[in-house]
């Protein structure tokens, strides 16, 4: 793997930036690729590394963000004739490159870590550390009393609430349980997050006039509303460590819900599209380097050798244009 490749990536990961790691796997003469080679695209869009020829990159390009959408890995494959040899689990697409050949590339999307911010220093905060540390959380801890001996699994440390902010374009749990009279500020503090889960140990009689003090305060009964508490499944917890297991499950479980009912956690942009007229593949109009202009409309295509030959015989491809030819 490229130098270059590894430093983006590395560089990536410590700023919790989304990325896909592209790989090719396989490839058949006489594509310019390798085994091994490898590149990654970020969420902007930019290439770094080398997967063959640039007429796969639209292909990669459009499939990584699909990726970074859905959170899910896939095997795509480019070859001369996509339908002619269907293999079990390859996604297939036209190789344009003049060079032929074929080519399989495994996308890897790589997305920031969940973001859990623990209120508190109680047992259950410290059991919820650890076991949100394993599952490979990114874990906050605010409390007036905390300290890095009592959290080493925390990366930040908050011991004045007004001064915690949560990762932009990350989605934030968050769970309160400083067992204490620090509830209802913790609270408050933890609704500025605008987390997706906030979850409050305590049960219905001691929660209620905690939040008859945040209404006083000001605090709107819809976001008080939005509040699981008590916080976790009902699995009969009684331990802080089983507390901590049935809380991180109702986490999980309404992630699981979320992605099935609305879709992908991290949103990309949506870029219009073309159909390349001679090779039939999808062309992003913003980022598309080969056009050409034809009695008054404009047609996209993935490489320039597509451009060629449309702009050699336009009639013949025309004839069988679709409406997202061109613009």
């Amino acid at each position: 793997m490229r130098h270059d490749v590894l430093i983006l990536a590395a560089d990536l990961l410590r700023r919790e930036e989304p990325f896909v790691l592209a790989t090719v796997v396989r490839r058949e003469p006489a594509s310019s690729a390798q085994s091994g080679d490898t590149a990654v695209i970020t969420a902007e869009g930019e290439f770094r590394g080398w997967l063959g020829g640039s007429c796969t990159q639209p292909t990669v390009l459009r499939e990584a963000r699909i990726a970074l959408q859905d959170g899910e890995p896939r095997l795509i494959g480019l070859s001369p004739d996509p339908v002619a040899a269907p293999r079990p689990g390859v996604v297939q697409f036209p190789m344009t490159c003049h060079s032929g050949g074929s080519v399989e590339i495994y996308l890897e999307p790589v997305l920031p870590r969940p973001h859990l911010v623990l209120f508190g220093v109680s047992p259950i905060v410290r059991a919820l550390a650890r076991l949100a540390k394993a599952m490979d959380y990114a874990i906050d801890v605010a409390d007036a009393a905390a300290d890095r001996n009592a959290f080493p699994e925390a990366g930040r440390i908050w011991t004045d609430m007004q001064a915690i902010e949560a990762p932009a374009g990350r989605r934030t749990f968050a769970v309160v349980a400083t067992m204490s009279d620090a509830d209802a500020d913790a609270i408050q503090a933890a609704l500025k997050l605008e987390p997706v889960y906030l979850g409050v140990v305590a049960s219905a009689k001691r929660f209620a006039p905690i939040r008859d003090a945040l209404l006083r305060r000001g605090v709107s009964a819809q976001a008080l509303d939005r509040i699981q508490t008590p916080a976790g499944l009902d699995i009969g917890a009684r331990t802080p460590e089983e507390i901590a297991v049935s809380i991180l499950a109702e986490i999980i479980e309404m992630r699981k819900r979320d992605a099935q009912e609305d879709g992908p956690t991290l949103a990309a942009p949506t870029m219009a599209e073309a159909r390349d007229l001679v090779c039939g593949m999808s062309v992003e109009i913003a980022t598309a380097r080969h056009s050409a202009e034809w009695e008054g409309r404009t047609y996209y295509f993935c490489c320039g050798g597509c451009r060629e030959r449309f702009l050699a015989s336009p009639s013949r491809y025309l004839s069988t244009a679709g409406s997202g030819s061109a613009r």
